[in-house]
């Protein structure tokens, strides 16, 4: 059965294994890196929708940064509603509190909304919430991007059939790939 996949020892199928787990280890271990130096869980996001064209367009990938918790009005941040898990990315309309780095200093609340969007994000946000909390609710700020590049991303995820053959394609050519 090896001879038929090109692998003539069990040894060369073992390498080929240990090759392709390889490639996934060193790419955890990158965004783990890239997670734990920008101090956000997820350092890369994409673009999903046009709420926030023409600053941002739907394929662009966003680099993340979360050292500083002093947001300014005007500064693009990504955050998560509670409750769901799909990140949305705005800008910022308006801070309130936040004035003291003290313990009983009260927290820096945020209001977004979308560039292209006619109200703000109220409706967005959790029910009952108002605001968002900057150290709660705040993933990153944007400082950097890359346009167009997570469109793959979104056609993967709008057609899973592509995802199961792109997988499928990737697996046959590590077991076909020869040293």
């Amino acid at each position: 059965m090896l001879s038929s996949l090109g692998l003539s020892s069990p040894r060369q199928a073992l390498s080929q294994v240990l090759n392709f787990a390889l490639i996934l280890s060193t790419a955890f271990m990158m965004w783990k890196g890239l997670s734990v130096l920008s101090d956000s869980p997820s350092p890369i996001v994409v673009v999903l929708s046009g709420s926030m064209e023409p600053a941002f367009q739907r394929g662009d990938i966003l680099l993340l940064w979360n050292r500083g918790l002093d947001t300014q009005i005007g500064e693009v941040v990504v955050y998560n509603v509670k409750g769901k898990d799909i990140p949305i990315v705005h800008r910022v309309v308006r801070r309130f509190g936040g004035g003291g780095m003290g313990k009983g200093a009260p927290p820096l609340k945020l209001l977004t909304k979308g560039d292209n969007n006619l109200a703000d994000d109220t409706e967005l946000y959790a029910t009952g919430q108002e605001y968002l909390d900057r150290e709660e609710d705040i993933i990153g700020s944007v400082v950097g991007y890359i346009p167009f590049v997570g469109y793959v991303t979104i056609l993967l995820s709008e057609h899973p059939w592509l995802k199961t053959a792109a997988l499928g394609l990737m697996g046959v050519m590590v077991v076909l790939q020869r040293e």
